[in-house]
């Protein structure tokens, strides 16, 4: 077997998180009066310090051609890996063996100058990436028609949309002929038709031209798409490795049962608004799972601190991580006022969802969307088995996740 254009060995990333207290801003008189106790304090009084290990002891080959996707919970380790393979920061211990030119996109317009045009930009990064001008001139038609920045080209990027960002900087990696090519999930910000037209180019460099590609999302079916191998990383360690769909799905599984949507970690948002209760009702039951055709309830509980208006809104998801319906609380009745802890209660009453473990996105925020209070990604909702007597949905392994009853009817 060839020598692998990527080797990682005993990887480990570590940081020292400091914790000097909770207050976030501090007026002047709280820094002099800081100032005074740590003059009278014992020498060995320090602020408490806690060491985190974003990865631990990683291991991994990937050979020339490679389509490798890198799945994860966010703080995985997923960016802090790729950060590494890039070169962007070092590791605190082990070693990181390279064969071959690394092209990265992992933050919108990383490796930009903001004050360059686009066109100059172009120059830029390939220069970095070590091409004379005479292969990037001969590229850049085909990177500017990629991009779609024609009219913006002579243009500062300092003045481009996220999503102009976006698309120029892969059109420079993907073009410019790198051996290896990292993409993290910046693509996410560009519209679906570009993500596809990217997918296609990633997929092009792979299995056409020899090229390697290490590619990071959460959208489980672009990397199934695109990937014939996955690392899944888990607390900074190499949780399982192999092939794509196998790895796929038992990341979509490992759930861990004593998950409560409270402590739950895959989320953003400010806090005014939290969600601390989900459970899933069948008549007064509390239940895990429910027949195909059964009608449930889900019921949210959401602590507030403050006085606010708020809307919320679910998606319900397969474990592909595919919204297949979303409703939100003004659909109904508008925003609502709160000053404490409530719940709500949302009813799917003839539910023509077919067998399978679901999931749920759920968000509350300010009714203008200025605010976002607490995003919730992906947490498990409930499995659906077998089948209700009074359920019209067939008993078969057809395609698809919902199920409706057309009529068929024969013409002539």
């Amino acid at each position: 077997m060839s020598k692998p254009v990527i080797k990682v060995e005993e990887l480990s990333k570590r940081f020292i998180i400091s914790h000097e207290g909770a207050e976030r801003y501090k007026a002047l008189r709280d820094v002099i009066a800081q100032k005074a106790k740590r003059m009278v304090k014992s020498p060995v009084s320090a602020p408490a310090r806690e060491e985190f290990y974003a990865l631990k002891d990683v291991g991994f080959e990937i050979h020339q051609g490679d389509r490798v996707g890198i799945i994860g919970r966010n703080g995985a380790g997923k960016s802090t890996l790729l950060k590494l393979l890039s070169r962007i920061t070092e590791p605190t211990s082990g070693r990181i063996t390279i064969r071959g030119r690394v092209a990265s996109l992992l933050e919108v317009g990383t490796g930009f100058h903001p004050e360059l045009s686009g066109r100059e930009n172009i120059f830029l990064n390939g220069a970095i990436l070590g091409m004379s001008r005479f292969e990037i001139r001969k590229k850049f038609d085909e990177i500017v028609e990629f991009a779609e920045v024609e009219k913006f080209l002579d243009t500062p990027v300092k003045r481009y949309s996220s999503g102009m960002y976006v698309r120029l900087a892969f059109a420079v990696a993907a073009n410019l002929e790198p051996e290896i090519l990292i993409v993290d999930e910046v693509l996410a910000v560009g519209d679906a038709q570009f993500q596809k037209k990217c997918l296609g180019k990633m997929e092009d460099v792979s299995k056409n031209q020899g090229r390697t590609v290490l590619f990071v999302s959460h959208q489980m079916d672009a990397i199934e798409s695109l990937t014939s191998r996955c690392i899944y990383l888990k607390n900074g360690t190499v949780f399982s490795e192999g092939e794509t769909r196998k790895t796929v799905d038992l990341y979509l599984n490992n759930y861990n049962s004593e998950d409560s949507i409270a402590t739950y970690r895959d989320r953003f948002g400010n806090g005014k608004a939290r969600i601390v209760k989900l459970e899933i009702k069948k008549e007064e039951n509390t239940v895990l799972g429910v027949k195909q055709g059964e009608a449930f309830k889900i019921l949210l509980g959401i602590e507030v601190n403050e006085p606010i208006k708020l809307d919320m809104s679910i998606a319900v998801e397969n474990q592909r991580q595919q919204p297949l319906f979303c409703t939100q609380l003004s659909d109904l009745q508008g925003a609502i006022q709160k000053d404490k802890y409530f719940e709500v209660l949302i009813d799917v009453s003839d539910p023509k969802i077919r067998k399978g473990d679901y999931m749920i996105s759920i968000a509350t925020y300010k009714p203008d969307q200025t605010e976002f209070y607490d995003v919730v990604h992906h947490f498990p909702l409930l499995s659906i088995e077998g089948i209700a007597e009074t359920s019209d949905i067939p008993v078969d392994n057809r395609l698809g996740n919902l199920y409706f009853p057309i009529k068929w009817s024969e013409i002539g």
